[in-house]
């Protein structure tokens, strides 16, 4: 394609031109980064050999699996929890108290660890519940706006065609709705990946990546602390790729959708 089509708008670009693009900002940033001239702040290669001996000589490794542990258990229990909630906004009984639900995601955790200890007792669990109910609010806000938004052909035609109500919501709300749960999953994922390490500088029982990196900036080890967040980044990234497989894999029709469009 001609180089020009890159800065006009509403253009198609291959993937080759995508990966070039990619490839450009990322050096640029790179390239700021070395010349910064805030000398108080660690250079790539200072944060690069900090993070080899976190690896090697701190436990940066069996901290990210705790972490991960921690994410994938409260993931699980929020898509249940949520999805749940999700396809009972099909009934009116219960709308005012899914809607209360996602009104709670303008409240911070911090204010609720006091109630949420008396209710999870600390440890790995007050974590759990802090992550679950994070997520939670923004899952249940995006998925039963989805829910709410589908057509209302869709559950005449099946009742024309004899269908049962428990088969319309099989068939339209839970299938009919799959990949957009799996997009509204993938969003969530980066919801409590990003508040992973405050909850577990909340409750330091267990260690993870929040709790090493308060006691590295505690120490204002900077280097550190900046590795930790690198690491924090490229794992975020690889989940998030993941995720985005993990949809295509199992609804190819909305990804050939997007491509027509």
């Amino acid at each position: 394609m001609k180089l020009g089509a890159i800065f006009l708008p509403n253009r198609r670009i291959d993937a080759i031109t995508a990966a070039g693009l990619v490839g450009f900002w990322a050096g640029l940033a790179l390239l700021a980064w070395i010349l910064s001239p805030f000398e108080t702040l660690p250079g790539p290669g200072e944060v690069l050999a900090a993070l080899g001996t976190l690896w090697w000589e701190q436990g940066l490794g069996p901290e990210l699996f705790t972490t991960l542990t921690l994410i994938a258990e409260s993931l699980l229990i929020t898509t249940i929890l949520s999805l749940g909630l999700s396809y009972l906004s099909v009934i009116p009984f219960f709308r005012p108290l899914i809607g209360a639900v996602s009104k709670l995601r303008f409240l911070g955790l911090t204010g609720l660890v006091v109630p949420f200890t008396l209710l999870a007792g600390g440890g790995h669990t007050l974590k759990v519940v802090l992550l679950t109910f994070g997520m939670t609010t923004f899952f249940v806000t995006a998925m039963s706006q989805v829910v709410l938004d589908l057509p209302r052909e869709n559950f005449d035609h099946l009742r024309v065609l004899g269908a049962s109500d428990a088969r319309i919501v099989w068939e339209v709300v839970i299938r009919g709705t799959l990949d957009k749960a799996l997009d509204v999953l993938r969003q969530n994922l980066a919801i409590g990946w990003a508040m992973i390490t405050m909850a577990e500088g909340i409750s330091r029982a267990e260690g993870g990546l929040g709790a090493m990196i308060l006691n590295q900036n505690k120490h204002f080890h900077l280097a550190e602390v900046y590795a930790i967040l690198l690491l924090i980044l490229a794992v975020g990234l690889v989940l998030d790729y993941l995720a985005g497989l993990l949809s295509r894999l199992l609804c190819p029709w909305a990804e050939l959708e997007r491509v027509r469009r």
